[in-house]
């Protein structure tokens, strides 16, 4: 006896391409953070970096390596910077003194460009900046 096949159509099966995961190729290379300069609104104080892991500031501390670090005088410029993702960004506390007493205001520390500059923002909150591409 003779074997028959039975035709089958050809069926064409496709699948949809769902990815999995999320991963920027180029999409992080030259972004930049846009932040303004504005600690302290235009008044004249000084910047400590937070430097030994105690929160909030500590400058008078006769053990001198438990005190913050001092970084330099600052008044706020306004200007909204660009600054590159991969800068280094620091906690530090932006310090104005009065008869009154000091203010001690949290911030974020950028260095400048060439890391030689001082620049305050009071936003903590990094995920909320602005970003571009430079």
């Amino acid at each position: 006896m003779e074997n028959k096949r039975a035709y089958i159509k050809p069926i064409l099966e496709s699948e949809t391409f769902v990815p999995q995961n999320y991963i920027a190729a180029c999409g992080d290379l030259n972004k930049v953070y846009k932040f303004k300069c504005d600690a302290g609104g235009g008044r004249s104080g000084s910047v400590y970096l937070e430097t030994n892991g105690d929160p909030g500031l500590q400058t008078d501390n006769w053990l001198r390596w438990k005190n913050d670090r001092y970084l330099s005088g600052y008044h706020a410029c306004g200007t909204t910077h660009e600054a590159k993702t991969t800068d280094e960004f620091l906690d530090g506390y932006y310090v104005t003194r009065s008869w009154g007493g000091s203010k001690v205001t949290p911030v974020i520390v950028w260095r400048g460009p060439n890391n030689d500059n001082t620049h305050c923002t009071e936003n903590l909150d990094m995920d909320s900046w602005e970003t571009a591409k430079s």
